[in-house]
């Protein structure tokens, strides 16, 4: 049964849960995932107004933005949660444990897949932004604040991000 391995997957990923009573009643990452769940099978059947509002009020509840359209795979536990959002077009395998404000968004308007598809058995820091149609492969970890715009291939670890300068002084914009 899908929520007692929830409640395991949950105490296994986060120590500073002591009991499955505290986690089924105070985990906002895992009432965002069960919601979302019964969000998405309507989003299946065409109810896509209902699912839609179902998801805002999830939202509205535990500060997690899953749009019902997403993919995601067993065992996905979102520690802490608040400001996390996850695109329409996002895929995620199992085994996925994502922190807090991290965002699988889209960057272009391709009502087919925009959003990022993220492998089995991967780590998403706190504050990582995947951003566009990228793969990111099994068994890959993203650090906390880092910025990932191309596909990662299993197993690597992305850290960081690429800013460039740009001067903002007169007429001309360049870069520095």
């Amino acid at each position: 049964m899908r929520i007692i391995e929830d409640i395991k997957v949950g105490l296994q990923r986060d120590p500073a849960t002591n009991s499955a009573l505290e986690l089924f009643l105070t985990s906002p990452g895992l009432h965002a995932i069960w919601i979302y769940r019964v969000a998405h099978v309507l989003w299946k059947w065409k109810f896509r107004i209902l699912s839609r509002m179902l998801s805002n009020w999830a939202k509205f509840w535990t500060s997690i933005e899953i749009h019902p359209g997403a993919v995601i795979g067993r065992r996905f536990v979102i520690d802490h949660g608040v400001g996390v959002v996850i695109g329409e077009t996002a895929i995620i395998g199992d085994d996925v444990l994502m922190y807090h404000g991290v965002t699988l968004g889209g960057k272009t308007l391709d009502p087919v897949k925009r959003h990022p598809t993220v492998g089995d058995r991967v780590t998403l820091g706190a504050g990582s932004k995947l951003i566009g149609n990228i793969v990111i492969g099994n068994d890959c970890a993203v650090g906390a604040n880092a910025v990932v715009t191309k596909n990662m291939p299993a197993g690597t670890v992305a850290v960081g991000f690429n800013a460039r300068l740009l001067n903002l002084i007169g007429d001309e914009f360049y870069v520095i």
